[in-house]
């Protein structure tokens, strides 16, 4: 069964730290693009970064670039979003997404969402 889990989520003050991670089960994670989006209430999803499977570049979001940064374990199977200088704008359920054909748009299989809330 293919399936992505978040997790790393939580509570956390301004100018806190978390890491996120995405964990993958059914498929191997080293050939496919892996993407993290949020979702704060009321608003669109937003895809924030992502990491291609063909050389590791990545993409941020100008939201977040600076401040996240996304990586990969291919060993562990896990890719990962480490979360600093987090700001209240910041608070949204954050998804992870693979898509097989390399692309930060198009993704074939989605997790459930993990809630990171910052708030003091």
């Amino acid at each position: 069964q293919v399936q992505l889990v978040e997790s790393g989520g939580g509570l956390v003050q301004p100018g806190g730290s978390l890491r996120l991670s995405c964990a993958a089960s059914g498929f191997t994670l080293d050939y496919y693009a892996i993407g993290w989006s949020r979702q704060a209430p009321g608003k669109e999803r937003e895809g924030i970064s992502c990491i291609s499977s063909s050389d590791g570049s990545t993409y941020y979001a100008d939201s977040v670039k600076g401040r996240f940064t996304i990586s990969r374990d291919n060993a562990k199977n896990t890719v990962y979003l480490q979360m600093n200088s987090l700001k209240p704008e910041d608070t949204a359920v954050y998804y992870c997404a693979a898509s097989i054909a390399d692309l930060c748009d198009a993704y074939d299989y989605w997790g459930q969402g993990t809630q990171v809330t910052v708030s003091s």
